[in-house]
């Protein structure tokens, strides 16, 4: 065994084994979003005083590791906290990929008493549900599980709530299986099928949860349009006169839905990481230093603290200023191999190219489905836009560099985390949920002829 002084504490590690099994096991918080491929270098660390990658360093000797410490993501739920409690409270939990955000709700006045978020501890498997997928192909559900339920005890505890109440949780169908302790490998391979669906439930002690009485999830579409969207679509207006509304849930995976009165037709896009700052060379996660506006070659960055990187609103802002000044062109090219937006952050010609991907997947999905429903963009009420990415992002600059179309520059509207305000309105307003699921058709936009000529004409500026 060689011992591993990490940070000041000791590690035990085998001969030969990798630094990142090493730390995840025991629960460090070193961010591997590419899953431990060595393609993102960000779970980059100190080893015996030079740069290494935790996750292709192997360990064949006494080592001392350092890592400067990491800043907590900003994350914005949009719901109105009373701070008042009553008799008859629930706990409502979000398990977003990135971000977790636990609401309790008072049942007596259908009102949120207090919110508290905390980063989703899977993030050092990997940055995206395809990542935790194979991790839990590779190792079993059960490292994935325990972490994640440890971090929601611990929300739970920051209530000091006295007695144990229920708890009802969305999120995307990876993420209800990891926390229910339900092997998704099923849903990384072809015909991509989940093990549930629909509601579950599992008493406290099954899961390892404390504070709450049991654990009940709201209920999903698909294996990647899940109780998330399901919640988000119970959350906003519904489009009246014939009209059709979009929820776009941007992430990793772009969740997109064309809501009309009675039809839900939705998708799911493979948009990667860089949303979340991940394959972004100088990407991060949006936390304090994050570059998340850039415009007349002026950035500003969360809390005002100094520049670290750049978040996913900062890449649209920085990508729509460089189209701008035409020093990208059309097809994406940059005549320089970086531009520095700060003197320590810059967009590169790789982070060009990834964003082309990711828009591309939103853009033409979005145009996919308006061509399932046969619908024109004057059919069109209102865009809601969801995800931490919500809150602070440029329609105009999302608009100039196509990750939307043009029509949607006016209509608009940022609702932050639809998941947990949609699961609130359920358990406060007792919404029939089977209304959105019994009326949704699924588009699988890998066999969507359509969708595959819009991806390759879109990756254009």
């Amino acid at each position: 065994m060689h011992k591993v002084i990490f940070n000041g504490e000791t590690l035990f590690a085998e001969p030969g084994c990798l630094l990142s099994d090493v730390l995840i096991d025991a629960g460090k918080s070193v961010e591997h979003p590419c899953g431990g491929m060595g393609l993102c270098r960000k779970c980059r660390v100190i080893v015996d005083g030079k740069e290494a990658l935790s996750c292709r360093y192997h360990v064949n000797s006494d080592i001392v590791v350092t890592v400067g410490e990491r800043a907590d993501i900003v994350s914005e739920t949009g719901a109105d906290e009373t701070g008042k409690l009553s008799e008859n409270n629930c706990f409502v939990l979000d398990i977003g990929t990135t971000m977790l955000a636990l609401a309790l709700v008072s049942l007596d006045t259908k009102s949120v008493v207090s919110v508290k978020t905390a980063v989703n501890p899977q993030r050092v498997f990997g940055a995206d549900v395809i990542s935790r997928i194979d991790y839990c192909r590779r190792n079993g559900v059960k490292p994935l599980q325990t972490p994640l339920v440890a971090e929601i005890n611990k929300l739970i505890s920051e209530f000091c709530i006295g007695k144990n109440i229920p708890l009802f949780v969305a999120g995307n169908t990876t993420m209800l299986h990891l926390l229910f302790g339900v092997d998704c490998s099923s849903i990384g391979v072809s015909p991509y099928t989940p093990v549930f669906i629909d509601t579950k439930t599992a008493s406290a002690d099954e899961l390892g949860l404390i504070g709450v009485t049991e654990a009940a999830s709201l209920p999903g579409i698909s294996s990647f349009v899940g109780a998330d969207i399901v919640a988000g679509i119970n959350y906003v207006e519904m489009p009246k006169n014939g009209k059709y509304s979009f929820l776009i849930d941007l992430g990793t995976n772009a969740e997109i839905a064309l809501i009309s009165d009675g039809q839900v037709i939705c998708t799911s896009a493979a948009a990667g990481p860089c949303f979340e700052g991940a394959g972004i060379e100088c990407g991060m996660s949006a936390s304090d230093g994050a570059v998340y506006s850039f415009s007349d070659g002026k950035a500003k960055t969360i809390n005002d603290a100094p520049a670290k990187g750049l978040c996913g609103t900062g890449l649209v802002d920085a990508v729509a200023y460089l189209l701008e000044k035409e020093l990208v062109d059309d097809s994406g090219y940059m005549e320089s191999e970086r531009y520095f937006i700060t003197d320590s952050v810059f967009i590169s010609q790789s982070d060009i190219r990834q964003y082309q991907l990711a828009k591309s997947a939103v853009y033409s999905a979005v145009m996919t489905l308006m061509q399932v429903a046969d619908i024109s963009f004057d059919d069109i009420d209102k865009v809601f836009i969801s995800g931490g990415f919500s809150a602070k992002i440029n329609v105009s600059s999302a608009v100039k560099t196509g990750l939307l179309p043009c029509a949607f520059a006016d209509n608009c509207v940022p609702v932050n985390n639809s998941s947990l305000l949609g699961a609130i309105k359920f358990v406060t307003q007792g919404n029939d949920l089977s209304g959105i699921i019994n009326n949704s058709e699924y588009v699988d936009l890998s066999l969507n002829k359509a969708f595959s000529d819009l991806f390759i004409e879109n990756m254009m500026f």
